[in-house]
């Protein structure tokens, strides 16, 4: 059985995913931190400040975060000093902050961390790099859509779309929205949209002379960022202490 403990347990992604949890075969819930105490199918739910000690007491095979950024990174190496693999889905991290977690992971345990766990988004992006690479001279505009509470912007989806683009043309420049008078040149177009429960749209476009080409991706519940969360935490045991991609968990 897999022993697993979730991070940001009491809100929606936590609740999606412990439910898979529990439902599976395989894996035990034993449970969950927050902000606040409580129960998860329950299990208890207890505050972040008492991490390391409820990780040595329930001994967990993974930790799953879905938190915030600044609370995710203390979470990562509570997991790392107690020996826990981690998945991780937590967005909005800074270059300080992503540098924090490779040293607590790095040569430590195996942590699978990616800006989105949907199998459909990691298609996605396969596809996008691979338009990028023959469609490169096309003028090329990134959309994201997300509902309206969420905090980071653009999302860190869009943030991986931008960083295979840049991987695969070179850094470009980026226009975040545009106003006025604008020429167009070179530059990537990044549009971001909240607004009502939108789950997760992205899309992006390659414009050319007298063509359109769009790639896009339409999530209609949490359950496909859970359900993917979850493959990774039956995949990450045993592996390299260091941090994956759900490109490898996929075999893409």
């Amino acid at each position: 059985m897999i022993k697993v403990v979730i991070a940001g347990a009491l809100g929606r992604m936590g609740t999606n995913i412990g439910r898979i949890v529990v439902e599976a075969p395989d894996m035990e819930l034993v449970g969950g931190i927050d902000i606040r105490e409580g129960a998860i199918f329950g299990k208890e739910v207890v505050v972040a400040d008492r991490i390391d000690e409820f990780l040595k007491e329930k001994k967990p095979d993974v930790l799953i975060d879905f938190t915030v950024a600044a609370a995710a990174v203390e979470n990562i190496k509570a997991a790392a000093r107690n020996n826990v693999a981690l998945i991780v889905g937590t967005t909005g991290f800074s270059p300080e902050q992503r540098e924090a977690i490779r040293a607590a992971v790095e040569g430590n345990v195996p942590a699978v961390i990616s800006s989105n766990f949907s199998v459909g988004v990691n298609i996605f992006w396969k596809l996008v790099r691979e338009a990028a690479r023959e469609l490169g001279d096309y003028d090329i505009e990134v959309t994201e859509a997300h509902h309206r509470h969420k905090k980071d912007a653009p999302s860190g989806t869009a943030k991986t779309i931008l960083e295979i683009l840049d991987q695969e043309l070179g850094n470009r420049e980026k226009a975040y929205g545009r106003v006025g008078e604008t020429e167009r040149k070179d530059e990537i177009g990044v549009h971001v949209i909240r607004g009502g429960d939108i789950v997760g749209d992205h899309a992006v476009l390659f414009a050319g002379n007298f063509e359109c080409i769009e790639i896009s991706h339409r999530a209609y519940d949490r359950a496909i960022f859970a359900q993917g969360a979850v493959r990774a935490a039956r995949w990450v045991s045993g592996k390299e202490p260091r941090i994956h991609s759900m490109q490898e968990v996929l075999g893409l």
